[in-house]
């Protein structure tokens, strides 16, 4: 076996610092992403697990009640306090499902008339975002959109992990 040159050990090194600065940039992404949350909740007067679920609903709803508690790992009896939440709110719908083959079924929808107030709120980051973007080739734009996608997967699992014990 060959010994480690000091070029080696000076890339192993480079290459565990980038590593590092990575995962502390996510983190510090993450808090300040909550902390954006928190502010945008606080003006719509929605709390951050809702706006969490609300989210979740605009963007790949419908669901189930009981499918939407699978997704974020809630007790559907905590879901029932957070969709009764964001229907009081006027932020979301319970619709029958009278097609299909269960019509006692519940089909949760996002009230598409509320989506404005949200990316009003939301405007100052995606402008920040959108120059960011505007700084990278299209190849780099696809490299950080692939990097993001994985870690998101990465913490999905995580998240998964934690709540099957």
């Amino acid at each position: 076996m060959a010994s480690k040159t000091p070029q080696d050990t000076d890339a192993a090194r480079r290459r565990r610092r980038a590593t590092t600065a990575i995962k502390e940039s996510l983190r510090e992404l993450s808090i300040q992403l909550s902390l954006l949350n928190h502010q945008v909740g606080a003006q719509v007067d929605i709390n951050d697990i809702d706006l969490y679920c609300l989210d979740l609903i605009n963007r790949l709803g419908p669901f189930s009640p009981s499918a939407l508690a699978r997704r974020t790992g809630l007790h559907p009896a905590t879901m029932t306090g957070i969709l009764d939440r964001l229907q009081r709110g006027g932020w979301i719908v319970r619709r029958r499902d009278t097609d299909g083959t269960d019509r006692r079924a519940v089909a949760v929808h996002a009230v598409r008339d509320r989506t404005p107030d949200l990316f009003r709120l939301y405007s100052g980051m995606n402008s920040s975002v959108d120059q960011i973007c505007a700084t990278h080739t299209d190849a780099e734009l696809q490299l950080l959109a692939g990097f993001l996608r994985r870690a998101t997967q990465a913490g999905e699992k995580a998240t998964d992990d934690l709540a099957n014990g």
